[in-house]
């Protein structure tokens, strides 16, 4: 595992008028965090990570000339010329199944019956597709093709051919895939499935990548219920350490919600320092705010030997909407890293993505770290409005280059936020959009 880079942070900013620009905010996160070591892993263990070498074709795919479909490998010149009317008749010499090591060879006059997969007969130059056939005279019509092997007996005989073929048709040439020397995939690649069958063609059992990391998040707040649980007075459902482990699953880690700690400094830097033992990054959402504030501080302060230099979170104010307090450092003997994000549901996920996202992203080896962005028109039925000197986003419906506000910006609308699939961004310096004005979008799908 790759610590991260040490960080020489104090607990909170010196000056505590300082606005962080988010920007600068992210850039801090991300010259800390370091990819993973790689290691080396079964190919199913292995989905989802990311390639660090690139991986060279040992043996040509296929790695011999083989039939694409069930019929009769033949010479092209005996059944030049073959109809309906007047077709060629040739000897059956045998059958050719996949994975037949040695087949008997085709001479003049003659046809083998092969099998889908199976290896073009020294002598055959094409293959003839069984509909193009009566099956085989003296064996009777032919059925079963697929069935890998024929009795010696129904072997033998003649086969009407009603078509002619021309060279090589219905061949899957040797290397017409890739070719021995070629690369297969390069350093960088994310391995999905389609990438996992193309390693295991070529023979690989295992790979070498940057492992997806493993994220441990949990939520505070002593108001908070587990969902299923009888909802009190004065109480809310846990619903960020849902949405942020499901996040983290989706930037590709390997996420463990561990639930809500309750606003108590010892509880939660011991829950903390016993999670460290699974974490490549830890994310906790609540009490970075006023209130709140000073607990958590105390708890992310103290967590294992997070007080060595290098060590400790540092709470900051950004200049952005929603999500302005915020927190970052690394904890533990490993200085493994940790986001504090608020505690506002609408808050927490837009602090994710801008931050956490792309973290996990940079943990994994992923150079393109960040959601994709564009231009978008936007339609509304009044202009929004934006705090000056805040960067806000908003959440929106995209769609055919234009983009929809979806609910209020209250960060507390969990609904609103189920039906987004965008954030509209808002610069620092605009304090009105107007509809119908082309603005930035973060795509979140």
């Amino acid at each position: 595992m790759s610590s991260p880079a040490p960080r020489t942070t104090g607990q909170d900013h010196p000056d505590q008028d300082h606005l962080w620009s988010v920007d600068e905010h992210l850039e801090d996160i991300l010259a800390t965090v370091r990819p993973l070591e790689p290691i080396e892993l079964n190919l199913l263990d292995a989905q989802g990570c990311v390639l660090v070498e690139d991986v060279t074709v040992p043996v040509s795919l296929p790695p011999f000339d083989n039939s694409s479909m069930d019929g009769y490998a033949v010479r092209v010149a005996d059944v030049a010329g073959a109809s309906e009317e007047f077709p060629a008749v040739l000897e059956v010499v045998g059958d050719v199944a996949a994975g037949q090591d040695e087949p008997l060879p085709v001479g003049p006059g003659q046809a083998a019956r092969i099998m889908t997969g199976a290896p073009l007969p020294p002598g055959a130059e094409t293959v003839v597709p069984v509909e193009w056939t009566d099956g085989g005279l003296g064996a009777g019509p032919v059925r079963g093709m697929r069935a890998r092997s024929l009795a010696p007996e129904d072997a033998m005989g003649h086969v009407h051919v009603h078509r002619p073929a021309g060279p090589r048709a219905h061949v899957r040439a040797a290397g017409s895939d890739v070719r021995a020397g070629d690369r297969a995939l390069t350093a960088g690649t994310v391995l999905g499935p389609p990438q996992i069958a193309l390693l295991a063609a070529i023979g690989r059992g295992t790979v070498r990548v940057h492992p997806r990391p493993r994220v441990v998040v949990l939520s505070t707040g002593s108001e908070l219920v587990q969902p299923g649980e009888e909802l009190g007075g004065g109480r809310i459902y846990d619903s960020n350490s849902f949405a942020l482990t499901a996040a983290a699953r989706d930037a590709g880690a390997i996420a463990y919600r561990v639930g809500a700690v309750a606003d108590d400094a010892e509880t939660l830097r011991s829950t903390i320092e016993d999670q460290l033992v699974r974490a490549d990054l830890v994310v906790t959402t609540g009490g970075v705010s006023v209130g709140a504030y000073d607990v958590v501080k105390e708890a992310l302060a103290h967590v294992g030997d997070a007080d060595e230099p290098g060590g400790g979170v540092e709470f900051r104010r950004l200049a952005m909407q929603p999500g302005k307090p915020q927190g970052f450092g690394s904890v533990g003997p490993d200085h493994t890293p940790l986001l504090a994000l608020p505690g506002n549901p609408v808050s927490s996920y837009v602090s994710f993505e801008l931050f956490a996202r792309p973290a996990i992203r940079t943990l994994m080896g992923l150079t393109d770290v960040h959601r994709p962005r564009t231009r978008a028109t936007l339609t509304a039925d009044k202009a929004l409005t934006s705090p000056k000197g805040r960067r806000q986003f908003l959440r929106g419906a995209y769609a055919d280059g234009r983009v929809t506000p979806v609910g209020g910006a209250g960060s507390h609308l969990v609904a609103a936020l189920a039906h987004a699939d965008a954030l509209i961004v808002v610069p620092e310096d605009t304090e009105s959009v107007a509809p119908g004005t082309e603005v930035e979008v973060v795509l979140l799908r």
